[in-house]
């Protein structure tokens, strides 16, 4: 059965007010967005129709997404917060896992992990890391992270990261984590959505494209020897249920959506949604 998330797009002062809304809509979960850093100059999002606009700008304000997200878990009960995307590449795995396990815990094992390999050259540069080698550097940091989730005690001795043998605890409230979502379109982000992620989030599809690339990935998954759920989650127009099934049809789990066109909208937005096609579903 497909459920429903949307974006915050709000400010600090409503966030808790925000998350109500959606829940009591019958909204499964809220997703925040992530920037590091906004550098002034910023070339244009890979594979934009667009090159060399930035698709956001300096003046956009990016807040901390744990804070953000545990505010919201502590004026809810159900409703599940995930990130899409963390450029997770920017930082240390270990302070990344310390973290995520913390929201897990304390929001009762209701966090989503949307991971990113990020596009944006000038934030990696402002953080003196070397763009061309975040691949690497992301595939690392989940392996990492899920040692730390997953065992008493590790050592690890990579190409970008080394550390002596130390322990982790608590472990999450999810077992054996957090799901973990890649996110990306390129052939290297789907195979570590299959390989090493609990779902994708694509970020350039269609109806059309869906369904084979999702068949690709669940080939590799098989490959590498993977069962289990796997998430598929999308943001998306949607005002009706034949709407929703349509992505549906195409392998999509999760739908993001935003019914409503400014902030203060979005309680009655919420609920419309929630009357009309959540609850027909």
């Amino acid at each position: 059965m497909i459920t429903f998330g949307t974006t915050v797009m709000t400010g600090p002062r409503r966030w808790g007010e925000f998350a109500k809304a959606a829940e009591d809509g019958g909204f499964e979960s809220v997703w925040v967005p992530e920037h590091l850093i906004m550098p002034v100059t910023m070339t244009g999002e890979p594979n934009s129709p667009h090159e060399g606009e930035p698709p956001i700008s300096a003046s956009t304000p990016a807040f901390d997404p744990w804070v953000q997200m545990a505010t919201m878990a502590a004026q809810t009960s159900t409703l599940r917060f995930g990130t899409n995307v963390y450029n997770i590449g920017l930082r240390h795995p270990i302070v990344t896992a310390r973290a995520l396990t913390t929201l897990d815990v304390v929001s009762g094992g209701r966090i989503e992990f949307g991971i990113g390999s990020s596009w944006l050259r000038q934030e990696w540069e402002a953080m003196e890391l070397p763009f061309d080698t975040r691949g690497g550097r992301v595939d690392e940091s989940i392996e990492i992270i899920q040692r730390l989730f997953t065992e008493d005690v590790i050592e690890h001795e990579g190409e970008f990261f080394r550390f002596q043998p130390v322990g982790f605890l608590p472990k999450p409230a999810q077992s054996p984590w957090p799901p973990m979502h890649i996110g990306g379109d390129s052939p290297r982000a789907m195979r570590r959505a299959a390989e090493l992620g609990d779902g994708w989030i694509p970020m350039q599809q269609t109806l059309e494209t869906l369904p084979g690339n999702i068949a690709r990935i669940m080939a590799m998954r098989a490959d590498a020897g993977r069962s289990g759920p796997f998430q598929v989650t999308m943001g998306a127009r949607v005002e009706s249920v034949d709407d929703a099934r349509r992505y549906e049809d195409a392998g999509v789990t999760r739908l993001l959506v935003s019914p409503f066109s400014h902030p203060r909208e979005a309680a009655e937005g919420f609920r419309r949604f929630g009357d009309e096609v959540i609850a027909r579903l």
